[in-house]
């Protein structure tokens, strides 16, 4: 019987660690800046805005920050932007106390920390290949994708509405603190460079041909590219549905949701996440990669349909858990897949470049669903996005069935893998 490892070593574990708390400080500010952009009366569109700047940097920085991360310490990349994250953070939380906190330095701030967090990112999931052996990456994956929907999802939102009630300052600034805790996780790892790496800046002639390397690995590599295709147009969907869900949910939106209320619409949807990542191994020796996957596309369906539909509280928070299930389930199944198929001095560039396509489209469809709610109301933006996730679904099920996802999964000689301590 295979008995799978109790440790997965020191260095991952540092690196744990500060995922967690830095992902503590993301729920806290993801959830508190749009609230932050309504307290200075934005509009529907205003508060879509803030998501879109949030991920504007994946489009027009993801391929730079690949490079960087190839090419550099990530011990001190992840320290150093997890301390400029908590700078940008006490900023605001400055702004806000001083009273002039405005719609403007709220989007200024979201794209800075849309820029660190490509670059951290990247880092992570590129690292973990560096400190983990194949046969412990899907645990190592699932470890992760379970710590970062409870910090980001379970305990983020919750913790950050609570603070909130007080003043919005408290919860900025908390997350502030949070992202400068991770630092000290982060160096306590230990990180093997690949060998193809070097530090030596390249000649300028060679420089692009380097940023778009994983560009054109992902763009060869059938399986990878089809995924990362369809994780772009799901991406869509998740797009408009996070940031209008506020509007939805927060009185004096439809729901007539208090702010730690809407915190806990949030924790609904990190529990299914949560529990997604804890069974997301036994799942897949049960019933197979492929169902698993197909799971996620139905539950982007349920996402948005309930408020399609104008449904009450409990369905759109039933289908948040569903949701949130399967987009754990599809994190942790397809970055296995693409660690395993990635050649290690390009994981980086390839997982940038991955983003670049799957979070490049956040931007304009946050703000096209800013855009439709504000010109046709806020349940058609839903509906719309409600048809193409049905599309998607109806597009992913036949790629799923003809293609041998689990064997990618796997990866080499998962089944002869030895018992690692």
């Amino acid at each position: 019987m295979r008995v799978l490892p109790v440790s997965l070593g020191r260095s991952f574990n540092g690196l744990w660690f500060g995922t967690g708390a830095a992902n503590l400080g993301d729920g806290m500010a993801l959830f508190v800046l749009p609230l932050l952009a309504i307290a200075v009366d934005a509009s529907a569109g205003g508060v879509a805005a803030v998501t879109a700047a949030l991920t504007l940097a994946w489009p027009l920085f993801g391929l730079h920050a690949g490079w960087i991360v190839d090419r550099v310490d990530r011990r001190t990349l992840l320290s150093a932007v997890n301390a400029a994250r908590g700078l940008v953070l006490g900023g605001v939380t400055a702004a806000f106390l001083a009273d002039v906190l405005s719609l403007p330095l709220i989007l200024v701030a979201a794209v800075l920390l849309g820029v660190a967090e490509t670059l951290v990112d990247t880092a992570l999931t590129s690292t973990i290949p560096l400190v983990v052996d194949p046969v412990g990456r899907s645990r190592a994956n699932a470890r992760i994708e379970a710590t970062i929907n409870v910090a980001n999802q379970l305990a983020g939102p919750p913790l950050a509405g609570l603070l909130a009630g007080a003043t919005l300052a408290l919860a900025t600034g908390a997350s502030a603190a949070l992202y400068v805790l991770a630092v000290g996780g982060v160096l306590v790892m230990t990180v093997r460079r690949p060998a193809a790496a070097s530090a030596d800046p390249p000649a300028a002639g060679r420089r692009r041909g380097e940023l778009v390397a994983g560009f054109r690995f992902l763009w060869r590599q059938r399986v990878v590219r089809t995924l990362t295709l369809f994780t772009a147009a799901m991406n869509v969907v998740w797009a408009v549905a996070v940031s209008l869900l506020v509007v939805y949910a927060v009185d004096p939106g439809p729901l007539g949701l208090t702010a730690a209320q809407y915190g806990l619409l949030l924790t609904g949807m990190a529990v299914g996440g949560l529990i997604a990542s804890v069974l997301v191994e036994p799942l897949r020796r049960w019933i197979g990669t492929t169902r698993l996957m197909i799971a996620d596309a139905v539950g982007t369906v349920l996402f948005v349909a309930p408020v399609a539909l104008d449904a009450g509280i409990w369905v759109v928070a039933a289908g948040a858990v569903v949701a949130g299930a399967g987009s754990s389930i599809w994190r942790i199944l397809a970055g296995t897949i693409r660690q395993n198929l990635s050649p290690p001095e390009l994981l980086g560039r390839l997982y940038s470049a991955s983003r670049m396509i799957s979070w490049g489209v956040i931007p304009a469809s946050a703000a096209l669903g800013g855009i439709v709610a504000e010109l046709w109301g806020l349940r058609t933006a839903f509906v719309a996005a409600t048809v193409l996730a049905v599309l998607v679904l109806a597009a992913f099920v036949p790629f799923a069935l003809r293609t041998d996802l689990e064997a990618a999964v796997r990866g080499p000689a998962d089944d002869e893998a030895p018992v690692v301590a």
